[in-house]
């Protein structure tokens, strides 16, 4: 049995959200996964809706939402066959995690930052508390841009995908993602690692240079390896670069001129995935599309599994 993956898009009805959109239904459409648009109300719309007598409380939001993707998307497109309109009521965030646990999503997809005023349901922290808690991969887009019209057009969004890795062990899931995504979009990756500098005390001083070396040495050896594993048809290359990780992942986006990164999430084995410094940075930094992902495999793999029989059926 092929289980078929399903993709959550919060929307608020900005135009980052819908171009969010269009990327969320690109990538269901490629997977032939169903797609869920979610819209957060705030408790006191809902019961401003109550009292006003306008219907059940979210069925304003519900209406909206649907106009939302029919604006959108005036010809249904080609792939999409299962669209699920959700509306729920609570703090953004919060509600965004418990719906994708609940619907089982495979993927979230939602802008860096959202609307503002009345309709200020998403901004910039609430992307960052859903990669601080999600264990689902999440693709976020910047703010400013429109997304694609359609399912074609992604290839020449994304040019090259840059995967910085950090060579722990979370790195194999890390790859394979990277790696099916390169695959499926036809694009060249590029594996990156950022040996940071040693801030030594001054007493170990004359050892740091070397320590450098011989770790920028050993980084060199694992990228060939992981080199050597990745098939050609993803024309994969592999730098290590020296300095702070944040600051060289998106210059490195910007001079091989990658249109998405690929980052993985730092996790703890108490409180799971959680978003580390070096990835609030890089979505700070680069405008780019960003997936991240949690060194959880569970979901993942059936994006993994099913990203094999579109390939295989292509």
């Amino acid at each position: 049995m092929i289980l078929r993956p399903s993709v959550l898009c919060p929307i608020d009805f900005s135009g980052s959200s819908r171009g969010a959109l269009r990327y969320a239904a690109a990538v269901a459409a490629h997977f032939g996964a169903q797609l869920t648009l979610l819209a957060v109300n705030d408790p006191m719309l809902d019961e401003a809706e109550e009292f006003a007598g306008s219907g059940h409380p979210g069925e304003v939001a519900r209406r909206e939402l649907d106009r939302f993707w029919r604006h959108t998307f005036p010809a249904r497109p080609h792939g999409i066959t299962d669209v699920r309109l959700e509306v729920s009521t609570g703090k953004p965030a919060p509600e965004i995690l418990r719906v994708s646990r609940e619907k089982g999503s495979d993927l979230i997809v939602m802008s860096s930052h959202g609307a503002t005023g009345f309709r200020k349901l998403f901004f910039g922290s609430t992307t960052e508390r859903v990669l601080r808690e999600t264990t689902v991969p999440v693709l976020v887009t910047p703010g400013s841009d429109p997304g694609p019209e359609k399912l074609e057009d992604i290839p020449g969004l994304v040019r090259r995908i840059l995967a910085p890795i950090d060579l722990t062990a979370a790195t194999g899931h890390q790859l394979a993602i990277a790696r099916g995504l390169a695959e499926g979009a036809r694009v060249p990756l590029l594996l990156l690692h950022v040996v940071e500098p040693i801030r030594a005390l001054s007493a170990a001083q004359p050892r740091a240079a070397q320590v450098d070396a011989e770790r920028r040495y050993r980084a060199e050896r694992e990228l060939e390896t992981a080199i050597e594993a990745l098939p050609a048809t993803v024309r994969p290359e592999a730098l290590v670069a020296y300095g702070e990780p944040a600051e060289e992942i998106a210059k490195m986006a910007v001079d091989r001129d990658a249109g998405l990164i690929v980052m993985g999430l730092h996790s703890s084995p108490i409180l799971g995935p959680r978003m580390g410094s070096v990835t609030y940075r890089v979505l700070c930094l680069a405008h780019r599309l960003v997936l991240a992902v949690p060194p959880v495999p569970a979901a993942s793999a059936r994006l993994d599994e099913t990203a094999g029989v579109v390939q295989a059926e292509a």
